[in-house]
This record gives C-alpha cells, sequence and structure tokens, in this order.
C-alpha cells in the first residue's frame, strides 16, 4: 500500500511538473523576441541589465536577449543584416552608415550614457600622474573614428596634446586593445570597465570622465540604436524597451 501511494504521488508530482512546463512554454511562446547587439558589457550600462533581470521587459510582452557584438562596427554590422532588432553603440555608427548613402539607414532611438567612463592604463603605477606625461608616448587608442578613440582625442587637444605629440595607435580593434596591451604593445591604453577588472597585472591610472567632468564636458556617448524600417514597424516595442530603461535609470538615482 506504501508503495502505491509513492507511486502515485510521484505520478501526480510529474504530471504537475509538465502541466507548469507546457505552460510556461505558452506564456514565452506569446512575447515578442527581440535580439539586442551590445558593443561592451560594462556596469555603465547596468538599467539595460536590471530591466532585463527583474522581468520588465517580459511584463510587457517583450522577450529580450541580449548578446555581444566586440566593437560598434559589429554592432552596426549585426543590426544591418537584421540579426538582431535592437544595436547598442556609440552614436557615431548611425551618422557613418546615413553618408554612405544606404536606404535603409540606421537611427539613434534611445541613449543611456552621456560620458566616456575609459580607464587609462598604464604599465607601471604613477601616483603624481598627469595628462601632460602622455606627451611622446604609445597610447593604444581605439578603432579609428570609434568614440573611444574620438574622446580620448579630444581630452588630450583640451590639455594641450595633440596627436602628433603622441603614437595615437588607432591600428588595433576594440575587442583586442588589453591583449595587445598585455602582450607589450603601447606605453598607455583606453580600456572600459570589464576590460580592467578581468587584467589583474594592470595598474588604474585615471579615469577620463574625471577629466570631463573637469572641463565641464558632457555629450552623448552611447545610443540604441535601429534600422529605419524596423523602427517604424515596430514602434511600440521600442518604446516600451526605452520605457523601462529610462524607469530603472530614476530608480538607481535615486
Amino acid at each position: 500500500m506504501k508503495k502505491i501511494i509513492i507511486s502515485i504521488v510521484c505520478l501526480v508530482i510529474v504530471v504537475l511538473g509538465a502541466l507548469w512546463l507546457a505552460n510556461k512554454k505558452d506564456d514565452t511562446s506569446t512575447l515578442k523576441k527581440v535580439k539586442v547587439a551590445e558593443v561592451a558589457h560594462s556596469i555603465f550600462y547596468a538599467p539595460q541589465y536590471l530591466a532585463h533581470a527583474l522581468g520588465y521587459f517580459e511584463e510587457e510582452g517583450l522577450d529580450v536577449e541580449i548578446i555581444l557584438a566586440n566593437g560598434a562596427d559589429a554592432v552596426a554590422a549585426s543590426v544591418m543584416s537584421d540579426d538582431v532588432q535592437i544595436g547598442f553603440c556609440g552614436s557615431e555608427q548611425t551618422i557613418y552608415v546615413y553618408n554612405q548613402g544606404a536606404k535603409d539607414y540606421l537611427i539613434n532611438f534611445s541613449s543611456l550614457t552621456k560620458k566616456d567612463g575609459s580607464f587609462l592604463v598604464a604599465r607601471t603605477e604613477m601616483k603624481d600622474f598627469s595628462i601632460s606625461d602622455l606627451k611622446g608616448s604609445h597610447i593604444i587608442a581605439g578603432r579609428k573614428a570609434g568614440m573611444p578613440a574620438m574622446t580620448l582625442e579630444w581630452v588630450l587637444n583640451q590639455n594641450g596634446i595633440k596627436t602628433e605629440d603622441v603614437n595615437f595607435d588607432t591600428s588595433i580593434a576594440f575587442a583586442a586593445m588589453s591583449g595587445a596591451f598585455i602582450g607589450g604593445t603601447g606605453d598607455y591604453v583606453s580600456l572600459f570597465d570589464d576590460s580592467v577588472s578581468i587584467k589583474r597585472l594592470l595598474i588604474f591610472i585615471k579615469v577620463l570622465s574625471y577629466h570631463f567632468s573637469n572641463i565641464v564636458f558632457v555629450f552623448i556617448y552611447t545610443f540604441f540604436i535601429n534600422l529605419w524600417r524596423i523602427f517604424t514597424e515596430s514602434i511600440f516595442s521600442v518604446k516600451v524597451f526605452s520605457n523601462h530603461l529610462t524607469y530603472m535609470f530614476h530608480r538607481m538615482v535615486s
């Protein structure tokens, strides 16, 4: 009798589990799938991760998947090829694509960060570091015409240093910068926090946003982007996505 009861209980558990899984599958099947390609994983983009982790997108009918596409050029390519519905990267990419005459061009529809949070990293500790110390050095700045390289160049110029005064290296892809530096290339490198945190051998020197705050420089650094065609066809999804990012941002700062 005891074995029969145990068997019945086990059968009930299995049936209930199967029903729950089926119901769960039905719930997710009704969601609109939205794939987002981001330029890098960074604490700077926390509102996006929180909205995703807390299920805010799902509550509004969106099944959001976030993938990594190292570099803004890779993000733009993913959006242009319809591999993803939304891209997240520097605002310069939409300008480049538009200037190339694309009929189905990219648009920026929602911004997330308004400063460059890159770390300037050196090989040895420099307690009395000054930006003038960069003169004559080899700096891995990032991809040519990318936001990290352009903002670093702007900071140098504002502090009396021209790119001709340094070896301003824009030949190395975004995803390969930390590896190139550890491999012996350059005296300095500009890195995002995710690259710095996993490279134990590197020494923090100064955050570029500190320089920006000193010279009162604020600009829209990163945007979510769409193809114009996708944007017009999916205006509701885009609005919901943006609203939840804004909500999470205000929750964090308050």
